[in-house]
């Protein structure tokens, strides 16, 4: 007789009657937890038929996935014991004289600690004071402690010494969905075990032996959305399931899981990316309605749509997902369809447009509302170019050397103006311009290089009738004497001391920063060269080295004077007749002004070509 046969007169005799169906049918044993958690049951087995038992085990996954069950049939295994067998074994198909008290939680020698509710130290000193005592009944005296980052760092550190070194007839196991919260110190100490998400065709597999065992009519579909929204764990999915048994009194319908879920009939939401992708804005919108009238959720039909986003994208690369048996047949032959016809660049446009609208119907007052206008948007990007089409396009009017061609078709109801290829400029709307008389002379065409200066040029004129700076700006060392100029202490400061120039040009400047720089600087910096020279300027921040900073020109400049004035021979004598000096300042003396038309006043000794000090040199010591 089976665990499960027995505990029912039990549960029957308690008054306590019907048993949820994720406590009836939680494994018993490794041949059960071979759903979802094959690599785990491998190992166990062979580390069991090797003798290889470690002192603690570690068990991390999300919730649901069977972590306290897994620790349960693993302190089932090291005292596993029968009348032919006393020793651990995997092998648990025959209950053992334990095994019925260990499964149910009340073995003297098996010890279950919640650490959410046991966080201090003094819980982790009352089991080291416990663990010198041998089992008594059983092999081994297992600890499992469920949730165990919940500890404070006091009882880590306590646990520290018995977990490294513990009695041989001492075992650990630790259950936990944050494995990032427990200490690498303990983890070293352990064997870890990642137990994964369940598939959402194994756990379609398991439902269907659930259902048929308890005589529950279960349409495959209905169990394939509860599979879906199960999201990996048998707990939650076998909770669901006992939910839609109720709902549908007593038979597992499509239409009930549905409507107990609130999600949208999948094939309606073939249909409503279908309508997306077309760009028609309309159809989206009434086949939206006639969901949301049914009673689906409006985030739900996001999301749902985003599935099949991501269902179609993977089948582009992935063929044979189609063959995923939680997936409906429409949804089957309809997303291969879609992969084939639905360009990447789309779909990937489609799902980063979900991903930011999909929090915005969550956070809104209004989802339905909030819902709707997400679907206006990806059905109007639906006729806009992809990427490469725009570049490929540009690339072709740049080698044609920008001759005629028609203007680029618009969106659907969008706004803005068009310039066609002419280089004349129309707009929609009330705020129509005129296009400019055609000429015997050239024409200026559009160009497929941008202008660095756009605001600069107003709109019908060319970059030649543009307006000239009003002051002339090519280098780093201009911008500082224009900011003097005009008594901006504060941007001359801060351009000489964290400024290094990388490209100067009329209108685009590109500097590095040095460490320090205030984050403001860089738009200061914009809004004042515009102000001061009466064009846009363009000043961004690049990744190159750049030239040093005026403040580290100088200095360095300096450096090499001092450097030179040392290398002077009458400096030297100098300095070897005076111990102690030393040079703290050069100066270089204008040239001599001129005394006689075509005659200049030679120094009475010339400057070498190395930079030597001149006689007439200023040296400071």
């Amino acid at each position: 007789m089976s665990d499960t046969e027995r505990q029912s007169p039990d549960a029957a005799s308690t008054g306590t009657g019907y048993r949820v169906l994720a406590r009836k049918y939680r494994p018993k044993d490794f041949t059960d937890l071979m759903v979802g958690q094959e690599p785990m049951v491998q190992t166990l087995t062979n580390a069991f038929e090797t003798g290889r038992i470690a002192q603690a085990y570690m068990l991390t996954g999300v919730r649901g996935v069977g972590k306290t069950t897994t620790a349960r049939i693993l302190a089932r295994a090291l005292n596993y014991k029968t009348a032919e067998i006393d020793k651990p074994t995997i092998d648990l198909r025959v209950p053992g004289e334990h095994c019925q008290a260990i499964m149910e939680g009340r073995h003297v020698d098996v010890i279950e600690m919640d650490a959410a509710s046991h966080t201090g130290i003094d819980d982790i000193r009352e089991i080291i004071e416990q663990v010198r005592y041998r089992p008594v009944s059983a092999r081994y005296k297992v600890y499992i402690i469920d949730e165990v980052h919940m500890l404070s760092t006091q009882a880590f550190n306590g646990l520290l010494k018995t977990l490294e070194e513990p009695p041989e007839h001492v075992k650990f196991i630790f259950a936990t969905t944050e494995i990032r919260k427990v200490p690498i110190t303990v983890l070293s100490r352990c064997q870890r075990f990642d137990l994964r998400r369940i598939s959402a065709s194994d756990l379609v597999g398991l439902f269907t032996t659930i259902a048929s065992k308890e005589g529950i009519d279960a349409e495959p579909d209905a169990l394939a959305m509860i599979a879906r929204a199960a999201e990996g764990s048998a707990r939650d999915g076998l909770s669901l399931l006992d939910q839609a048994i109720a709902h549908g009194g007593g038979a597992v319908l499509t239409e009930s899981v549905r409507g107990m879920l609130g999600l949208a009939d999948r094939a309606r939401i073939v249909d409503l990316f279908q309508h997306v992708v077309k760009g028609d804005v309309a159809s989206v919108l009434s086949e939206f309605e006639s969901q949301y009238d049914a009673g689906a959720n409006p985030v739900a039909v996001l999301t749902d749509l985003a599935d099949f986003t991501h269902l179609v994208t993977r089948l582009k690369f992935v063929p044979d997902g189609a063959n995923d048996p939680s997936l409906s047949e429409i949804e089957r032959t309809k997303a291969a369809e879609f992969a084939q016809s639905v360009a990447v660049t789309t779909l990937s446009r489609i799902w980063q447009m979900l991903l930011k609208g999909i929090p915005e119907a969550e956070a809104s007052s209004r989802p339905a509302g909030a819902a709707e206008m997400v679907l206006i948007r990806l059905a109007h990007a639906a006729h806009l170019p992809a990427p490469e089409d725009a570049a490929r396009r540009l690339a072709e009017f740049s080698e044609n050397g920008g001759g005629t061609r028609p203007s680029a078709p618009s969106g659907n109801g969008g706004g803005g103006a068009t310039v066609n290829y002419q280089g004349n400029v129309m707009a929609r709307g009330s705020e129509a311009v005129a296009p400019r008389p055609q000429s015997s002379g050239p024409t200026a065409m559009l160009r497929a290089v941008p202008n660095p200066n756009p605001q600069a040029i107003p709109v019908g004129r060319t970059e030649a009738e543009a307006p000239a700076p009003l002051v002339s700006v090519k280098s780093i060392s201009d911008i500082v004497d224009l900011a003097g100029e005009k008594r901006d202490v504060k941007i001359k400061a801060l351009v000489r001391n964290f400024v290094r120039p990388v490209r100067v040009e009329p209108g685009i400047l590109d500097v590095n920063l040095t460490d320090g720089a205030p984050g403001t600087l860089l738009n200061e910096l914009a809004v004042k060269l515009k102000e001061w020279t009466g064009i846009h300027w363009i000043v961004s921040l690049s990744r190159d080295q750049g030239q040093p900073t005026m403040v580290e020109a100088e200095a360095n400049a300096k450096a090499q004077q001092v450097s030179d004035a040392r290398q002077d021979p009458d400096v030297a004598a100098i300095l070897s007749q005076f111990p102690g000096a030393k040079i703290i300042d050069v100066r270089v003396r204008a040239p001599a002004p001129e005394e006689d038309e075509g005659t200049v006043q030679a120094p009475a000794v010339a400057e070498s070509e190395e930079g030597d000090i001149l006689p007439g040199d200023d040296i400071e010591f």
